[in-house]
């Protein structure tokens, strides 16, 4: 039975039959094709049972393993590995066919090469989720012929394994590393001149990379032969709170990926640097209701908390509750603090009706306004249109632009801050924000 499900016929197999078949034909017309058929039936018919025989005599005759990180990054490319070894005594062709989770729509996933005798290769490819949840990988099947090429052997390996997806941690772990080195600029996040530095003497420590130039102690310098600083210590702990609307509105897609999935890997990229400026970061999920409620610290479990949070989030994206948000932060989070808001207002009708309650959260907080530009439409408004419908449709889509623009104007006025961002540019944009809000003392 085990012989009967790894037995195949290659593609060669049935070219072989055809020609076989063919020169019967002829056979039935030239007697020497008829001579010429018996003979390629009986050399076919040998070969078949050579190329099946060792094929299957060797019972370990490919080893394949796949290597997968323990959780997979959710809006980023994640390299997955199968290693391969040959342990047939002659050069394989082989053909992989690895059953990936359903959630890519992947349908002709499979690599083809050659492997010589005794060798090992692995094979990488990418993958890049675009939702949160858990990704169920299958077997990995490999298929081996010979130099003849007449029979495939298939391999099946066990590969089972239930993969959950987070929120962008690669992303977080990439803007950790520019800010502890000091080189968030290379990534496009502006460098804020400080604005009422504390200038508290803290110590005296060896210079490491990112450190200020301006800060080195020479006389320390000179006693200890090599580089020392002055260590100032900054205003520390502030509340720094990530605030996600999971209402209807933040279901709109940008390359795949909901506007809610963009604002939970930016959640987490400024927690985990909030947390490394010293402040305390938490997060507040609602929408018709209150979802979850993480107060700020800065303790070193806190991001373990904040991503296991972020990862369970779910919504039916009903309409958003702010009346019940306000109330709750009002009462939960005592000391005044930042507050991004994650949200999404196409008109100024729609921030109106909640202007209210984003100014009676002002008077507490330093409230700041996230919300999305629409790239489709600005790509629409770039185009000159060339009919009288589309000539109608770009005035409507300027008539919503401007509405955007409106909405940040409307909040300057009650001095709410805001990022009207493109999805893409979300984690930057508000990044920069928090650094020109620290700058100038703010928080």
């Amino acid at each position: 039975m085990k012989f009967i499900k790894a037995f195949y016929l290659t593609s060669y197999f049935f070219i072989y039959v055809w020609g076989i078949v063919f020169l019967f034909v002829l056979g039935y017309f030239f007697r020497e094709f008829f001579i010429l058929a018996q003979l390629a039936f009986y050399v076919f018919i040998i070969l078949m049972i050579v190329d099946t025989i060792i094929l299957f005599k060797e019972k370990k005759g490919i080893f394949a393993l796949r290597e997968t990180p323990i959780r997979l990054s959710n809006g980023d490319e994640n390299e997955i590995k199968i290693y391969i070894e040959n342990f047939f005594n002659y050069k394989v062709n082989v053909k992989i066919i690895d059953e990936i989770p359903f959630q890519f729509q992947v349908r002709n996933f499979q690599y083809i090469f050659n492997l010589l005798p005794g060798e090992n290769k692995i094979i990488s490819y990418n993958l890049k989720p675009v939702k949160r949840g858990e990704y169920n990988f299958g077997r990995i099947n490999v298929f081996v012929s010979s130099p003849l090429r007449l029979v495939l052997r298939k391999f099946q390996f066990s590969g089972e394994k239930t993969i959950p997806v987070y929120p962008s941690y690669i992303q977080m772990r990439k803007y950790e590393l520019f800010a502890i080195s000091n080189r968030l600029t290379d990534v496009g996040i502006k460098r804020i001149r400080k604005i009422g530095h504390s200038t508290e003497f803290e110590q005296i420590k060896e210079y490491v990379i990112g450190d200020d130039f301006r800060t080195i102690n020479w006389k320390a310098t000179a006693r200890k032969n090599e580089l020392m600083v002055n260590n100032f210590e900054d205003e520390k702990s502030q509340q720094v709170y990530n605030v996600i609307d999971m209402g209807r509105t933040m279901k709109m897609p940008f390359n795949g990926m909901s506007l809610l999935d963009y604002a939970i890997n930016t959640s987490l990229v400024i927690s985990n640097i909030a947390l490394h400026k010293e402040d305390k970061a938490g997060v507040v999920t609602f929408s018709n209701k209150i979802g979850n409620i993480l107060p700020a610290e800065n303790r070193s479990i806190q991001m373990f908390k904040i991503l296991d949070l972020l990862y369970k989030q779910t919504t039916d994206f009903l309409e958003s509750d702010y009346e019940s948000l306000c109330a709750v932060l009002l009462s939960k989070i005592t000391h005044r603090s930042l507050i991004l808001l994650y949200t999404n207002f196409e008109t100024i009708d729609a921030l109106k009706r909640q202007l209210y309650f984003l100014r009676r959260l002002a008077l507490n907080h330093l409230v700041v306004i996230i919300f999305f530009e629409n790239t489709e439409l600005k790509s629409l408004l770039e185009k000159e249109p060339e009919s009288t419908e589309e000539i109608y449709i770009k005035t409507i889509g300027e008539k919503f632009a401007f509405e955007k623009r409106q909405v940040v104007m409307e909040l300057n006025r009650y001095k709410i801050h805001s990022i009207l961002t493109p999805p893409e540019k979300l984690s930057v944009n508000t990044i920069n924000k928090y650094l020109e809000l620290k700058a100038r003392s703010l928080i």
